[in-house]
């Protein structure tokens, strides 16, 4: 997202594009106003002198997608602008997009959620490795056959078979308390997925963000292995071994001007230091490994992260938590604005790591992806655990009642 985080939402809307009056004076008002009715039109309300680095992730999708509405549209390109928005606000957009279509507005939409593809493109064009694999009309393709082109190979069992054995209790959470969430108690056993569902807002990043001690919990208890911890921040928390890949991988879970061996290697670098040097050698090879384990796609280790695809840079931050060898690895929205491949060999990772015993907690709001992922699903409603629902019991609907404050 192109927004600055120590800016108003006011501010970024209209940076390089101000209103002035005659004198050459900012019309506030007037900007106050054109910015209002835009966050009208989608539906959402949206506070204009917040800085943008204090809103949600979800919000600042908002701004951003806000922004494109404050001038006179011919074309509009769209890239994953519902990665993350609830689903309310992902219907209010699909509506706004009928609207400009209407109006003879162009949209170039990019995404890698078939559902949307199929509910409001006209065409569709299938891009592999830098070529245009094909353009179809979209009725006249389905979803097997663009997922088939988009990773040059057909995908059977799209959430792959998971064999790990649930054994003992690993990770506990005992009465975990803040501002935004209130007495969360939950376990994860070695070798469990245990999912996180809710509607945004309801707290799930929060909680985590707090084990993680990015956050400062109020009250309660961390055990791993049954053993109290003290975690204050997040150093505490890697010390201990916790990995935290964070919903905001650009912002939170990347260094993008670093090369992906300094990535990879930043929570583990006193691992590297011998006789008070750093050992680029072992560091070097340890990079390689993960990066071939995960098969990060890149030139060599030195390449920017910044200029890798989506599904790389998430690759990059897992390998950087592999590396650290966590006792729980805590996953937020792992792969949001990944491609249809780079997904199942998300999965794919996750149940290898479960089948080393590794306790996974994993934050997503894509249902059929928790469904289809996880053993067990902790729903959050309004800052409290709703509900657990066991794999077998778990459907979109009963997710969903639990989500919205149902019994």
């Amino acid at each position: 997202m192109n927004t600055w985080p120590d800016l108003t939402v006011l501010e970024n809307l209209f940076l390089g594009r101000e209103i002035k009056n005659k004198f050459g004076v900012l019309d506030t008002k007037a900007m106050r106003k054109k910015a209002t009715f835009a966050f009208e039109q989608l539906g959402v309300t949206i506070d204009l002198d917040k800085e943008i680095g204090n809103l949600s992730v979800g919000q600042q999708q908002m701004v951003e997608i806000a922004k494109s509405f404050l001038s006179d549209l011919k074309i509009l390109i769209m890239d994953e602008p519902t990665a993350a928005l609830t689903e309310r606000e992902t219907e209010r957009l699909f509506s706004v997009i009928a609207g400009l279509k209407a109006q003879g507005v162009g949209i170039i939409y990019i995404s890698h959620r078939m559902e949307e593809i199929f509910k409001i493109t006209d065409c569709v064009t299938v891009m592999r490795d830098g070529l245009v694999i094909d353009t179809k009309k979209t009725k006249e393709t389905n979803v097997d056959e663009l997922v088939r082109k988009m990773v040059g190979r057909s995908i059977t069992d799209y959430y792959p078979q998971k064999n790990a054995e649930i054994r003992e209790i690993v990770f506990e959470a005992e009465n975990l308390s803040t501002a935004d969430f209130k007495n969360i108690s939950f376990s994860v056993r070695s070798g469990e997925i245990l999912g996180f569902a809710g509607l945004m807002g309801a707290g799930r990043t929060e909680v985590m963000r707090a084990i993680f001690g990015i956050d400062k919990l109020k009250s309660g208890t961390i055990k791993i292995n049954g053993k109290s911890l003290t975690i204050n921040n997040p150093a505490q928390a890697i010390k201990a071994g916790i990995g935290f890949l964070t919903e905001d991988r650009k912002d939170e879970g990347l260094v993008l001007d670093f090369s992906i061996k300094d990535n990879i290697t930043l929570p583990s670098t006193k691992d590297f230091i011998h006789h008070g040097l750093f050992d680029d050698k072992t560091a070097t090879t340890f990079v390689k490994q993960l990066s071939e384990r995960l098969n990060v796609k890149a030139t060599d280790e030195e390449q920017m992260v910044g200029s890798l695809s989506g599904g790389n840079q998430q690759k990059v931050v897992l390998a950087k938590w592999i590396g650290i060898a966590p006792k729980v690895l805590i996953l937020d929205e792992p792969t949001r604005g990944v491609d249809v491949g780079a997904k199942r060999e998300i999965y794919q990772l996750m149940n290898e790591l479960a089948e080393r015993g590794v306790p996974i907690i994993m934050i997503s709001s894509d249902l059929p992806e928790i469904l289809g992922v996880a053993d067990r699903i902790a729903v959050m409603h309004e800052g409290k655990i709703a509900g657990f629902l066991n794999k077998k019991e778990a459907t979109q609907e009963n997710v969903m009642q639990l989500a919205t404050g149902g019994k």
